[in-house]
């Protein structure tokens, strides 16, 4: 199990919510009103120390004192109530009073005016200025001055000329802070306050990286071929501890049930305390043999099945490679297959070899001491008789006892009649089905015709399309069940509705291919060397209630994804995202959850259990999780999601994941600006072309006019491709296109 990203990302949106949440009642202050202003505590100077006083004495100074402060209101009264008297300012060289003291400003009582100039002092009132039409005048300080720190709440501005001057702490008695305070513009500026330097702004690209992601980067890689084919220590006997509610399971130390264990809690993203609620505690993988009485299969016992069409348009000819001969159809595919068994018989003779041929008539062929069956008219409408007739029917020996019958019986097929694909398709299936992990091969030209899975009539009869396309669906369901994988080939040139034929591909996890004559045993010998190495195979992930799966089948936080057939090349991707549920706690960023893997299949007829637990750390941070992202992951995703919506028709949801996902995947490529990256880009983007710019050309109609549209041969075999990609499937597109 590989992860894409290096944590379990979540948009800050969600991880914060919780905080948000908790100061959601908060009572809120209008913007109207003007901002809180906070004031320092303030707390009054000591007194001095002093010698006890007689009480006479002490009296004495109050009074003195009282009658002192009350003739200074007095004055100040006085001159608060004096109007300016207007008078006239010399301009003269020798005027006592400077030119630029054009403005006053109205100071404290007590300031003393500190100008350079001289000045005319009266003979009765020394401490006026020489200017008797516009006086000053200088009052005592206070006894105590404020304290020093109480200077912060008090900003001076001076007008023009008053340089110089000297502003004292406001008097005790004036101790209210104002509500309000004029600020100047910014524009404006004095020599006391000269403007401070812009901050310098971030730069852009920081800002963006910061930015929620808009793709999806919590994928899931599941290497299938890998891990089931690895050789392990014999597995753990028995059935697993599960939880009764979800079905996870807990620590194989663990007796009792469990009712609820961390994946069905609601809160409590941590590390359980307790191994009764603590999934697989200190284990990371765990194998458990589910049927330890069943003893182990050998892998020579499955069979490969040939279906092979010899109906009338199968003997059409036409020229072989870098010769002038022409050849049919039909020749082709016989030289192919015999190059299949004659190989097949050096390599490996203890392969079950069958072959079974249609045209207007179904034949299973016998080697040896049994005979073949001929199948025809009302029998080939009737799924049970067929059934009965495949069940009834003899596995073939060993390949080593059927290869020279096999081949005269290769030898000797002919061309004529109509296509009874699906009663033959049917047989196959059915017979295979007996020992699972066996492989059919349906090698066709044209449209079946027959009345069961007849997919001729689509324009003619709605009806009968919807019976043929649940018929293709059902079998498709019913070959996985048995651990049967078909493969469709089709000749390159002809039209065989392989968007609905390629269901039993697509189900069972075969290939759908579509190949000129010349290339067909090639495309044989690729389809026999993917050896199949496990059956019955379905996965299951398990989230925490914080998180949830994306596209899977059961929403919530436990999905189950149907595989079946596993091959050494399976590989599988699960998305899951953030529960946006209000009711359930978003996981924080910076906490830890777990994530368990389900591995449930058959390898040589025994069922095993392959168990992955996981923890993660959670992040909301972008940079974190574009630093730690994994392309490769996340392109092998999209390619298979978008593959997977176009052949249910739902194209336009396609084009919506698509881009979605692709700019998560470019502004990857900015941030961490990697060449290799590019590159691998640049391949990839030619791979999803058809789905990004021309699904047109993969539909019947020469545009898309609805979320639906029929898929073409060639739009259906390059889908389910698609759709069954994995990481070397991909690489090796890329170097065959360079």
């Amino acid at each position: 199990m590989e992860f894409a990203c290096g944590f379990v990302y979540v948009p800050p949106s969600l991880s914060q919510r919780e905080v948000q949440r908790s100061t959601a009642n908060v009572a809120k202050r209008s913007a109207l009103l003007p901002p809180v202003k906070h004031l320092r505590p303030r707390t009054p100077p000591p007194p001095p120390p002093t010698q006890p006083l007689d009480p006479k004495v002490k009296v004495q100074q109050s009074a003195a004192s009282s009658h002192k402060i009350s003739e200074q209101l007095e004055k100040s009264l006085k001159v608060f109530h004096r109007r300016p008297q207007p008078s006239f300012t010399p301009t003269g060289a020798d005027s006592p009073v400077m030119a630029h003291s054009q403005k006053t400003v109205l100071l404290p009582l007590y300031v003393k005016s500190t100008s350079n100039t001289d000045s005319y002092k009266h003979p009765e009132h020394p401490h006026a200025s020489s200017d008797t039409k516009n006086p000053t005048f200088d009052y005592n300080r206070p006894k105590y001055e404020p304290e020093s720190n109480m200077d912060n709440f008090y900003s001076y501005t001076f007008p023009e000329g008053s340089a110089g001057l000297t502003l004292p702490p406001r008097p005790s008695f004036m101790h209210l802070t104002p509500e309000y305070v004029m600020v100047l513009p910014s524009a404006v500026s004095t020599p006391t306050s000269p403007q401070m330097p812009p901050l310098p702004k971030p730069p852009l690209s920081t800002a963006k990286d910061k930015e929620p992601l808009l793709g999806n980067p919590n994928v899931v890689l599941i290497s299938l071929g890998k891990l089931l084919s690895e050789e392990r220590e014999w597995p753990t006997h028995g059935e697993p501890k599960l939880c009764s509610k979800c079905g996870s399971v807990l620590d194989s130390r663990q007796k009792d049930e469990v009712k609820a264990c961390y994946f069905c809690k609601f809160g409590d993203l941590t590390r359980p305390p307790s191994l009764s609620k603590c999934p697989l505690n200190g284990q990371k993988d765990e194998l458990f043999l589910l049927t330890p009485h069943e003893h182990p299969l050998s892998p020579s016992n499955s069979l490969l099945l040939f279906c092979i069409d010899s109906s009338g348009s199968m003997s059409i000819t036409s020229k072989e490679a870098g010769q002038n001969s022409h050849r049919s159809r039909l020749q082709f595919v016989q030289e192919a297959v015999l190059q299949c068994v004659q190989k097949l018989s050096d390599q490996q003779p203890e392969v079950r070899v069958g072959l079974i041929t249609f045209n207007y008539q179904v034949t299973m062929h016998g080697c040896n001491h049994f005979q073949s069956q001929l199948l025809s008219g009302s029998e080939l409408n009737d799924s049970s008789f067929l059934m009965e007739a495949a069940a009834g029917f003899p596995i073939p020996p060993p390949l080593s006892q059927t290869k020279d019958c096999l081949q005269r019986q290769i030898l000797g097929l002919s061309a004529n009649g109509e296509t009874a694909l699906g009663p033959a398709a049917l047989l196959a299936i059915a017979m295979a089905s007996r020992l699972p992990g066996s492989k059919v091969i349906i090698c066709t030209d044209g449209k079946a015709n027959a009345k069961l899975g007849n997919l001729e009539e689509e324009d003619n009869d709605a009806h009968a399309l919807l019976s043929s396309t649940i018929f293709y669906q059902d079998l498709g369901e019913s070959a996985a069940n048995q651990g049967v994988t078909v493969s469709v080939l089709s000749i390159k040139g002809t039209e065989c509705r392989l968007d609905e034929l390629g269901r039993l591909a697509d189900r069972t996890g075969g290939k759908v291919v579509i190949a000129s004559p010349n290339q067909l045993h090639s495309e044989f010998e690729e389809i026999i060397q993917d050896r199949t190495i496990a059956t019955h195979c379905a996965i299951t992930l398990l989230l925490p209630k914080s998180l949830r799966m994306k596209g899977e089948r059961e929403a919530g936080h436990k999905g189950t994804r149907e595989v079946g057939n596993v091959n050494n090349d399976t590989e599988v991707t699960i998305q899951f995202v953030a529960n946006e549920d209000i009711e359930v706690v978003a996981p924080a960023s910076g906490s830890r959850v777990f994530i368990q893997l389900q591995i449930r299949y058959k390898k040589n007829g025994q069922a095993l259990l392959r168990v992955f637990t996981a923890e993660r750390e959670v992040t909301d941070d972008s940079l974190a999780a574009l630093s730690s992202l994994s392309l490769a992951i996340v392109q092998l995703n999209l390619l298979q999601t978008t593959a997977a919506l176009a052949v249910r028709g739902r194209f336009l949801d396609a084009r919506k994941e698509g881009a979605l996902q692709q700019k998560l995947i470019e502004r990857a490529i900015e941030y961490n600006q990697s060449s290799e990256d590019e590159q691998t880009y640049q391949q990839w983007i030619k791979t999803m072309e058809p789905i990004n710019n021309n699904i047109h050309t993969l539909t019947r109609r020469s545009t898309v006019i609805s979320d639906s549209e029929p898929l073409t041969d060639a739009g259906a075999a390059l889908l389910i491709t698609m759709k069954h990609s994995n990481r070397k499937s991909i690489s090796l597109k890329d170097k065959h296109r360079l």
